[in-house]
Formats: structure tokens, C-alpha cells, sequence
């Protein structure tokens, strides 16, 4: 018996004690670092718990989901966090859903994001983030939702985002993009499934279909000049007329006056 008992401690010291995975616990603590968080809504995102967030599919950590051990999702709308998105969240590998919607997040959207292989929803909208949409992101080959609405993102949406094939949901309206609409997002053809001009909309320099026309503004400009320039043109008319009216009527008063005066003037 007692030989027994020795040999199932010595193998329960054998095993491997329940610990976070390495790169999830530096995720983690990277980007409550990046993060700020003024009306405590993260309290319990401490380092204690990220060293073991999940035990099983049980998280330990608000905001999170766990799949096996290891974060899955990543849900913190609505917590009027400030800050930035750390590049380092790349490291959650195993994340399939991030959704940090309706904060006050700046800063660019990280390159390191193609790292995410299992991503398939994408949701940063309602945010302040800036720079330009990372054509990286077109790595992360699950993606089926990109919700970028409503920031400050500039430049061009990436021709390269039309090669993602599970894409049903995309949504950049509301930004300061400019430059063309890729035609493999715009106009998409196939199985795949179809984008409306709500998607677009609120970038006042991005243009192509399915955006209506954008209207001619140098044909405005020269419709307005060109009127302009009539107006201006039919007044300088109407009064040089009016002059030569006028010296006309004086010049004709003044040769009557001439007769006048030579009829009264005795002859010499």
C-alpha cells in the first residue's frame, strides 16, 4: 500500500502543472499595458491572472473566452478605453474573434495583425485609430467579418483584402479613405457575397462602384466661370451701347446747337 501511494505521487510530480500558454500570457499583459483604462473597467486584468487566464473553456479574465486553455475571444466594447493596440496581441494565435468596438483607441492598426492566422472576426469600429488599413491582415485567411467603421483611416483599402474568399461583412464607411474601390470588393462576383454602397460611404474621396458617380467638380467650376464671364461680357456690352448711346444723343444736341448759334451769328 504504501509503495503504491509512493508511486502515484511520484507520478503526480511528473506532470506538467496547469499554467497559462507563454505567448498568451505575454499578449495579454502587453496589451493592458497599451491600454488605458480610466473608468476601471479592467481592474481584474492583473498579472496573476494572466499567468493562468483559462482553465479548460473557463476564463478567469473579463472580456475573455477561453477554447481549450487558451484565449479565443477578446470582447472589450464599450469600456471608453484609451490608448493604443499593442502589436504584441499578435501573440494570442489561437484568437478567432477580437472585438474592441465603441472605445477611444488610437494609433495605427498593427502589420503584426497577419500573425493572427485563426482570426475570423475583425471588429475595431467606433474608435479613433489612424494610418492606413494593413494589406497584412490579408494573412489571416478565416477572415469572415472586417468592421473598421467609423475612424480616421486614411490612404487606399488594400486591393489584396479582395482575395479574402470567406469575407461576407466589410465595412470601412465613415473614415477618410480616398483612391478607387478595389474592384475585387466592389464588385464581386461569384458565390461571393455582395457589398453595398453603405459599406463605402462617409469617405469623401473614395469613389468606384458600388458608390454612385461622383459628380464632375471641374464642370461645375467652369459652368460658374463660364457664367461668370457672360455676365460680366453682356454688362460690358449692354454698356459700351449705352455710351455710344449717349455720345451719340450728345453729339446730335450739339450740332443742333451749332445751328442755332451760326443762324443768329450775323454774316461778315
Amino acid at each position: 500500500m504504501d509503495l503504491l501511494l509512493l508511486l502515484l505521487l511520484t507520478c503526480a510530480a511528473a506532470l506538467p502543472s496547469a499554467s497559462s500558454d507563454p505567448d498568451d500570457e505575454a499578449c495579454l499583459t502587453q496589451l493592458s499595458q497599451s491600454l488605458r483604462d480610466p473608468l476601471k473597467n479592467l481592474q481584474n486584468w492583473t498579472k496573476s491572472t494572466f499567468a493562468n487566464p483559462c482553465s479548460g473553456f473557463t476564463s478567469y479574465l473579463p472580456g475573455a473566452t477561453c477554447n481549450n486553455g487558451r484565449i479565443y475571444k477578446l470582447s472589450l466594447t464599450n469600456l471608453s478605453l484609451q490608448g493604443s493596440i499593442s502589436p504584441f496581441l499578435s501573440n494570442c494565435t489561437n484568437l478567432q474573434s477580437l472585438d474592441l468596438s465603441s472605445n477611444s483607441i488610437s494609433g495605427p492598426i498593427p502589420q503584426d495583425f497577419q500573425y493572427l492566422v485563426n482570426l475570423a472576426v475583425l471588429n475595431l469600429s467606433a474608435n479613433r485609430l489612424q494610418g492606413e488599413i494593413p494589406p497584412q491582415i490579408t494573412f489571416c485567411a478565416y477572415l469572415n467579418v472586417i468592421d473598421l467603421h467609423d475612424n480616421l483611416l486614411t490612404g487606399q483599402i488594400p486591393q489584396q483584402l479582395g482575395l479574402l474568399a470567406r469575407l461576407s461583412a466589410f465595412d470601412v464607411s465613415s473614415n477618410k479613405l480616398s483612391g478607387p474601390i478595389p474592384t475585387s470588393l466592389g464588385n464581386r462576383s461569384g458565390t461571393l457575397p455582395k457589398l453595398n454602397a453603405t459599406s463605402f460611404e462617409g469617405n469623401k474621396d473614395l469613389y468606384g462602384y458600388p458608390l454612385p458617380p461622383m459628380k464632375s467638380k471641374g464642370l461645375s467650376v467652369l459652368v460658374i466661370v463660364g457664367i461668370g464671364l457672360g455676365s460680366g461680357l453682356a454688362s460690358l456690352v449692354l454698356s459700351f451701347t449705352g455710351v455710344c448711346i449717349w455720345l451719340k444723343i450728345t453729339e446730335e444736341k450739339m450740332a443742333a446747337e451749332e445751328g442755332k448759334v451760326s443762324q443768329i451769328m450775323p454774316d461778315y
